[in-house]
């Protein structure tokens, strides 16, 4: 079998080290050591930990930004509560599975500043989601899918603010068990739909 490349190799030993030890406290030395490869190795595909943390999400975690981005590019393709069904599913697997990773961060403030800083340098961040969302449901509003009248950015915030919730909210039920996801997924679709779709049932 050919060895895995070494950017490759990089990725998966960040995402396992992340994962596991969180992203405070991993360091590239580690992530280095736990690829097989040096530092310096490293820093020829990576600029930083944080380019790293982007493209471990963008690469190893559920798809989230390119479903948005394909949505908005092409709006008025299949129904409003299929699209936000599946990007509800999507948000939700992609929250479930990026939280363990960053929560370390708020732990330490002064690096969750520093790691802040250089996310916005990087062009990224928690925030994005919830413009890309904003900006699909915008190009439906002006196809006439989305009422005239409806807060578009509130409605992104409030579905991938429900999906962010789903990763750790329900730990303290019972049974310490999340909603079914695909049932989580299709309510809160029909949920948002009923306050922005233009049409009176389903759109």
């Amino acid at each position: 079998m050919e060895p895995k490349p070494a950017r490759v190799r990089i990725l998966d030993a960040a995402h396992e080290l992340m994962l596991t030890v969180g992203l405070a406290r991993t360091t590239t030395k580690e992530i280095a050591r736990a690829a097989g490869c040096s530092e310096a190795a490293l820093y020829k595909y990576f600029d930083s930990k944080e380019e790293l943390f982007v493209r471990v999400l963008a690469e190893r975690l559920p798809r989230l930004t390119p479903l948005l981005a394909s949505l908005a590019a092409e709006p008025g393709q299949g129904t409003l509560e299929a699209n936000l069904t599946g990007i509800a599913r999507q948000a939700a697997l992609f929250y479930e599975q990026s939280f363990p990773i960053a929560a370390s961060l708020y732990a330490e403030p002064q690096l969750k500043r520093r790691h802040d800083d250089a996310l916005r340098t990087l062009g990224a961040g928690p925030h994005r989601p919830i413009q890309d969302l904003d900006a699909y449901l915008r190009a439906e509003q002006a196809l006439g899918r989305v009422r005239a009248d409806a807060d578009t950015f509130a409605a992104a915030s409030l579905l991938l603010g429900a999906c962010a919730q789903r990763a750790f909210a329900y730990d303290m039920t019972g049974t310490g068990e999340r909603p079914p996801l695909d049932a989580f997924a299709a309510r809160l679709a029909r949920t948002l739909l009923g306050g922005i779709s233009v049409a009176p049932t389903r759109a």
